[in-house]
This record gives structure tokens, C-alpha cells and sequence, in this order.
């Protein structure tokens, strides 16, 4: 071999070496960079914005960075894309909505057996899902509090409109069960439409006007169990009950935006229930950080209610102020309640 042979290969050898620390580096350095925590959102709503200020403020409370990830859709096909391009990123902890229930199992089992953690949050998986904590408010009880809450202000009897948001929304088919339940308790009680399949203002306000139009003089409550079917319900009744004469109609809602709050404070609407969906934020952030600390959950699955409080004028300008001590209050059980320390298995 010729001289020139020999430090050509020893100047290869000296680059390969080179390239390989270059990899090795930028791939430290990507990895430094990802942020530990994603949270994922299935679509621009107003309680998803609730739920990333929840991740905002754990994020500047505990120095610890969340990507924050919003959807184009409220299907499983697209969480199941977004989240698993998110995966091969390098992102090991995420907090996910569980838009399908049954349809979430499959993509929260692949990310277990990868070695990541799950915690769902505003809606519980499937039994028997890898997620190992659900933070969401008690949908059955929310629901069934607003409808007991309708019969009282129409005094035990009368008709009325339940209306849902999407079908597609793993919460909707319970809320209308509670609906139902709660109205098949009382004789006097009757629903005399169910109006469904809303996604938008816009299409709650056309079928909840619809409903008015043909059997308006026969309602005398409506419950509204979703976000925008409240907010298109606050502003219609807002509108009929200004009109001199107009039969009152009484109405319970979900959420808290701030249209339906000012109906409430001028009396076009009688009451609506606060979620926590900041909570929803805050504490899935703080679960999966403790996770990642190597905190073990003390079940393979375990359901945190987040609490809701109802809003009337009485309490309009301190509810807010009861939502977040409950998540203070949540927090700070967490480890007790949920957790066990990191290697406390291993020194029983």
C-alpha cells in the first residue's frame, strides 16, 4: 500500500469519527430540546384554551416545558396521526383527550409498550386503557346535577328541550343518559325534543330556534349539556326574554363563557355549571411530571374528578375563585392519594 493509500484511509478514518460525534451530539442536543411534556388538543374550542393555560401555568410555576399541540379534527384517525408523529419526535409524556373512548385504547397501548406515559384528561378512556389516570369532571353527575337542577326551577312539572353538542364527543351519550334518568324520576316531566349532532354556534343556534319557532309556547326549561350549545342558547333566550310579554323560559347550561355569564347577570338565564377544564391542564401536566421523576401510579388506572360548581347570580363573581382552590386542593392529594414514591415497590 502506497504512502498516499495510507493517509488517505487515516483521513477517512478521522472523518467517520468526526461524523459519528457530530451525530451523536446533535442527536443529545435534539433530545435536550424536546419539551418532556405534550399536551395534546383535538381542535381549536374555547375549554381547550382552558385546558392549555392550565399547561401554561404548571409550565412557568414548575420550569418544566409543555408542547402544546392542537388537532385539525375531532376524530381518532387524526389524534392517532398527530400523536404518533409526535412520538417519533422523541416525546415520551402525554396528556390526550380521549375523543373516541374505544378508539383511544389502541393508540394509549402502543405508547405504554413504547415506554411512554398516558394521562387522559376532560373524558375517561375505555376500561382497561394503558392511561394511567383519567382527570376529567364526573360527566354522569355534571349532567345529571344540571337536570335535577332544570325540574326544581320548573317546579316539578313541564316539557323541555335537551339538547347535545357532537356525537362524536365521548361525553355526549352520557350526558343524555343522565338527562333521561333524571327526567324518567319525575311523572310531570317530559322532553319533547332532543336536539343533537352540534359542532358549532351556528348550527346550535339554527336547530335550538327551530325548535322555538315550532314548539316554543310548549317549553318551559332547556338543559344544555355542551359549550357552544350554551352559549347559542344563552343568546337566544337573551334575545326572547328582552321581547315585552315573552313566556320565560327556564334553562341550565355547561361552562362558562362570558356571554352566558352576562346572561346571567342580567336575568335572561337562570344558571350554568363550571368545569375546570384549567385543571384539566394542570393537573395531567403535574401527573406526568411526577411520572417522569419516577413517581408510580398506586393503581393501573385511577379516575380524578376535577370538580364543577354551579353558577347563578348569587355566586357569578366567586365561582372562579372555588374551581381553583379545587385544583389546589387536588395537587396537593396527589401524591398520597395516587402516587407511590420512586422505588417504594422495589423496598417493600
Amino acid at each position: 500500500m502506497t504512502r498516499n493509500n495510507k493517509l488517505l484511509i487515516a483521513t477517512l478514518g478521522v472523518l467517520a469519527a468526526i461524523l459519528a460525534c457530530i451525530k451523536v451530539y446533535q442527536s443529545r442536543r435534539a433530545g435536550a430540546s424536546l419539551e418532556p411534556i405534550v399536551l395534546y388538543c383535538v381542535l381549536p374550542h374555547p375549554y381547550f384554551s382552558g385546558v392549555m393555560q392550565g399547561a401554561e401555568a404548571y409550565e412557568r410555576e414548575h420550569g418544566v416545558r409543555v408542547r402544546l399541540v392542537t388537532g385539525q379534527e375531532s376524530s381518532q384517525a387524526n389524534v392517532n396521526q398527530n400523536v404518533e408523529s409526535l412520538f417519533t419526535l422523541g416525546h415520551r409524556a402525554f396528556a390526550i383527550y380521549p375523543v373516541d373512548p374505544a378508539g383511544s385504547r389502541g393508540l394509549f397501548d402502543r405508547l405504554k409498550r413504547a415506554g411512554c406515559h398516558v394521562v387522559a384528561y376532560g373524558a375517561q378512556p375505555e376500561p382497561g386503557s394503558a392511561a394511567a389516570f383519567a382527570i376529567a369532571t364526573d360527566t354522569r353527575a355534571a349532567a345529571t346535577l344540571a337536570a335535577e337542577s332544570l325540574v326544581k326551577l320548573i317546579g316539578g312539572r313541564g316539557r323541555i328541550l335537551n339538547v347535545l353538542e357532537s356525537l362524536t364527543d365521548a361525553n355526549t351519550p352520557i350526558r343524555d343518559a343522565a338527562v333521561r334518568e333524571v327526567v324518567a324520576k319525575y311523572p310531570d316531566v317530559e322532553i319533547i325534543q332532543t336536539i343533537g349532532d352540534v359542532t358549532t354556534e351556528q348550527k346550535a343556534r339554527e336547530k335550538i330556534e327551530s325548535a322555538l319557532v315550532a314548539r316554543g309556547d310548549e317549553v318551559d326549561g332547556i338543559v344544555c349539556t355542551g359549550y357552544t350549545t350554551t352559549v347559542a342558547a344563552a343568546m337566544l333566550l337573551s334575545e326572547r326574554h328582552a321581547r315585552p310579554g315573552a313566556k320565560r323560559i327556564r334553562f341550565v347550561g355547561l361552562d362558562t363563557d362570558e356571554r352566558v355569564l352576562a346572561a346571567i347577570r342580567d336575568g335572561s338565564i337562570d344558571m350554568t355549571l363550571a368545569q375546570n377544564p384549567f385543571g384539566h391542564g394542570y393537573i395531567s401536566c403535574t401527573l406526568l411530571g411526577l411520572l417522569l421523576e419516577g413517581w408510580e401510579p398506586k393503581a393501573p388506572y385511577q379516575f380524578i374528578d376535577s370538580g364543577s360548581v354551579p353558577v347563578t347570580k348569587e355566586n357569578l363573581d366567586t365561582f372562579e375563585a372555588g374551581i381553583r382552590e379545587m385544583t389546589r386542593t387536588i395537587v396537593a392529594e396527589l401524591k398520597m392519594k395516587y402516587l407511590n414514591p420512586p422505588n417504594a415497590l422495589e423496598s417493600e
